[in-house]
């Protein structure tokens, strides 16, 4: 197996005048291609700020994040934002799916924002997936219109249009009951194993994590 994340060293302090807060403290990180990597600790222990620096949302007070042999560090907001519509895939407890756009369209939305692909390509690879997650008779419904778990599903098909190398899901079953949470675990478990991508997920849900290849701990800051 080769690496496809590697955190450096990383620390997080927010700057407010005279009062200065570490978030996250000297961490290091290393994931393989296609690995399965649960991270759990009570809220406030920086798993999201941790989530968010490795998917180059924000960046470290000091210490590297490489991603797919490229430091994070070193690209600007442009470069940054580039790496991220190629090489990750985002899932988050609440879906973030443009409320005014279909299935299809939210689904679609990180191959639209590139050059190299066509709308019409664009939409057969969001349909193709919808298809995958189970939705091929939602893909004209609006987010209003799908229940939460399909709601979720389409943040996943979205999530994984692009073929990402590492997918970065911050409690992506929190929102659900029980049933729901089994389901949308399950499947993007399946679509992961299938298309040979690494998944980082930050869960409270332990019983979740324990599915996971690796579960690591954090607590103020730093691994257990």
């Amino acid at each position: 197996m080769s690496v496809i994340l590697e955190a450096k060293n990383i620390s997080k302090i927010y700057d407010e005048g005279k009062i200065k807060t570490a978030v996250l403290s000297g961490l290091d990180l290393t994931v393989q291609k296609g690995e399965r990597l649960a991270i759990v600790g009570s809220s406030g222990s920086g798993k999201s700020t941790l989530l968010h620096l490795l998917g180059g949302l924000d960046t470290p007070t000091t210490g590297e994040v490489w991603v797919n042999g490229v430091c994070i560090n070193h690209l600007n907001e442009t470069q940054r934002g580039k790496l991220r519509n190629e090489s990750l895939g985002f899932i988050y407890q609440f879906h973030h799916l443009l409320p005014e756009f279909s299935a299809t369209e939210n689904v679609a939305m990180p191959l639209l924002m590139r050059h190299d692909v066509s709308i019409r390509q664009a939409k057969e690879r969001a349909n193709a997936l919808l298809d995958k997650v189970g939705l091929s008779h939602r893909t004209h419904h609006r987010p209003s219109e799908l229940s939460g778990g399909e709601r979720q599903r389409v943040a996943i098909a979205r999530a994984l249009v692009s073929e990402p190398k590492l997918v970065l899901a911050d409690e992506p079953t929190g929102n659900l009951d029980d049933d729901n949470a089994k389901a949308v675990f399950d499947l993007l478990s399946e679509l992961q194993n299938n298309l040979g991508m690494a998944l980082i997920m930050v869960t409270h849900d332990r019983q979740l994590a324990s599915r996971a290849d690796r579960v690591l701990e954090m607590k103020s800051g730093a691994w257990v």
